[in-house]
C-alpha cells in the first residue's frame, strides 16, 4: 500500500504530510518513507485554531465553516501526490473532553469529505473516538506504535523501554518486556514555550529556536513552584491533557501570583524547566532504563540536555539514532494505524478492550478493504 498521513499537532504550526510504502513479510510491518514536509497554515487560519482551543466562542455557522476551511486545507495538502491507497487525517485537536479524570469526548476538525476527493481515495480519520467509547483515555496514540516498534526489543533485551514525544504536549509510552505498554500524558510540551515567543516576538518567531531565549534566562523558583502545584501533576496516570489546560494564561496567572514582572527569558527559561521537570517525573516512576524521545522539543538542546539531566539515571537518545525521524515518527504511528484498521486489525491503548479505529470516507470508488488478517508481530522503519 502507498499510504498519506496528514496531521497537524497541539502547537498548530503547519500540516505535517507523510507518504510511505507500506509491506508485509509474514507478521513483520514495514514502511518506507517516500515522502515528507510540512505546510505552513495561512496565519488566519493558525489564528482561527489558536482562539479556538483557547476557548474563544463561536457559532454553528463559524464551526461548520472552520471545519471545511480546515478540511479543504488538508486536501490541498495532499494533491500531487500520485496513487494513493488511503489517507490517514488525524485532523486538529481543539479540544479534549476531560471529566472527573477521565476522557469523555475529543474533537477533532478538518472534514474528510473535501481530503477523499483531492485524493481520490478512501480517508481514515476519528482516531481517538472508539478508543474513548471503550473506556480509554483516547491518548497517547504513540502506544500502538511503540508496542510494534519496540516490545521485541524489550522482549529480547528484558528492560522496560520508554518513548517520549515532545510536541505541543509531551506524552510518554512505556514498553515492558511482557508486551505491556503503559502511555499517558506527561503534562506541557512546547505549547507554552511556543505560545510565549510567539507573544514575545509579535508573531514573527513560532518557537524558541535552539532554544536561544530559554538559555539567555533564569529558571524562577517562586514561579516554578507556582506552575508544579497544577492538578493535573497530581493525577495517577493513564491521564491525558491539552492546550485547554496548559496555555499562556495559566502562565500569566502564575507570574502575577508571585507578585512581580518576569522577563520573556526568565518566563521561557522556567517553562522549559517545567517540561523537562515533568518529563522526568514521569520516567524516573516507569521502570524504563532508558528513553527514546520524537518531536519538535528535540530541536530545543536546552530542554533536551534538562531532560536527560532530571530524568537520570534514565538514558535519553533522539530517535534519529534508533532510525526514525523525530519530526515524522507521529506521522509513521498514524500511518500504522490506518493499516492496522484497514486490515481490521483492533487496537487498544490504555484500555483492556481493543477496538478497530477511526472513521472511513469514501472517494469515487465503493470502500473495499481486504479481508481481516491477524495482528503484526513487530514493526520495522526501513530507508
Amino acid at each position: 500500500m502507498r499510504v498519506c498521513a496528514l496531521q497537524s499537532g497541539t502547537s498548530a504550526d503547519g500540516i505535517d504530510v507523510l507518504v510511505v510504502d507500506v509491506e508485509d513479510e509474514g507478521d513483520v510491518l514495514i514502511l518506507r518513507t517516500v515522502d515528507w514536509r510540512t505546510v505552513p497554515w495561512s496565519q488566519d487560519l493558525r489564528r482561527s485554531i489558536l482562539d479556538v482551543t483557547h476557548g474563544a466562542a463561536i457559532d454553528a455557522a463559524a464551526w461548520c465553516a472552520l471545519d471545511w476551511r480546515l478540511g479543504e486545507a488538508f486536501a490541498d495538502a495532499v494533491r500531487g501526490f500520485g496513487d494513493l491507497d488511503l489517507v490517514v487525517s488525524h485532523g486538529q485537536t481543539v479540544y479534549h473532553w476531560v471529566e472527573d479524570g477521565h476522557a469523555r469526548g475529543t474533537t477533532q476538525l478538518g472534514e474528510p469529505a473535501p481530503i477523499a476527493e483531492a485524493a481520490g481515495a478512501p480517508v481514515l480519520s476519528h482516531l481517538r473516538h472508539a478508543d474513548i467509547a471503550a473506556g480509554g483515555e483516547g491518548a497517547p496514540l504513540m502506544a500502538l506504535f511503540d508496542r510494534l516498534w519496540l516490545g521485541p526489543l524489550a522482549a529480547e533485551t528484558g528492560e522496560s523501554i520508554a518513548t517520549v514525544n515532545i510536541g505541543g504536549i509531551a506524552n510518554v509510552q512505556v514498553v515492558h518486556p511482557d508486551g505491556r505498554v503503559d502511555a499517558w500524558d506527561s503534562g506541557p510540551g512546547n505549547a507554552l514555550l511556543d505560545a510565549l515567543v510567539e507573544r514575545a516576538t509579535d508573531g514573527s518567531e513560532a518557537y524558541d529556536r535552539d532554544g536561544a531565549l530559554a538559555a539567555a534566562g533564569t529558571v524562577l523558583p517562586e514561579l516554578m513552584r507556582v506552575l508544579r502545584a497544577h492538578p493535573y501533576f497530581g493525577l495517577p496516570a493513564p491521564k491525558t491533557t491539552g492546550r485547554h489546560e496548559f496555555h499562556l494564561g495559566l502562565l500569566d496567572d502564575a507570574v502575577r501570583s508571585t507578585g512581580g514582572a518576569v522577563s520573556d527569558a526568565d518566563a521561557a527559561a522556567t517553562l522549559v524547566e517545567l517540561t523537562a521537570w515533568s518529563i522526568a517525573e514521569s520516567l524516573r516512576g516507569s521502570g524504563a532504563t532508558r528513553a527514546i524521545v520524537s518531536g519538535g522539543g528535540v530541536r530545543n538542546p536546552v530542554l533536551m540536555s534538562r531532560v536527560a539531566e532530571l530524568a537520570r539515571p534514565v538514558r535519553i537518545t533522539s530517535s534519529a539514532a534508533h532510525g526514525v525521524d523525530p519530526d515524522s515518527r507521529e506521522n509513521l504511528m498514524f500511518a500504522v494505524l490506518g493499516v492496522l484498521s484497514w486490515h481490521g486489525i483492533p487496537v487498544s491503548l490504555t484500555t483492556a478492550r481493543s477496538r478497530i479505529a477511526g472513521r472511513f470516507t469514501a472517494a469515487a470508488a465503493p470502500l473495499a478493504p481486504p479481508r481481516p488478517r491477524q495482528a503484526f508481530a513487530r514493526l520495522e522503519v526501513r530507508r
